[in-house]
């Protein structure tokens, strides 16, 4: 199983997009312990799970993170959450 995963940080008021195999807690738990130094969710440790998308493969993951970070836009992340249905169409 895989999944996107979007963070928040209210410090950088940011969003960091991500995908992953492993478990989602597992995945936040490293970015909030400095696990990916020198990376950009280091330089936060507020970090916190903002949504989740339960993909059926690792290809189809990066497609829909890839999609994400290609749209440049907050406000689209924000719809993601608030209408669902965006996220069918991915």
């Amino acid at each position: 199983m895989a999944s996107v995963y979007i963070l928040f940080s209210q410090k950088l008021d940011r969003f960091y997009i991500g995908f992953t195999t492993e478990q989602v807690n597992l995945r936040l738990e490293r970015h909030l312990t400095n696990y990916y130094e020198n990376k950009f969710t280091a330089k936060a440790s507020d970090w916190m799970l903002f949504l989740l998308i339960e993909c059926g493969s690792a290809d189809q993951a990066r497609v829909i993170e890839k999609n994400i970070k290609k749209m440049k836009s907050r406000k689209y992340i924000e719809n993601l959450k608030r209408y669902p249905e965006i996220i069918e169409k991915l």
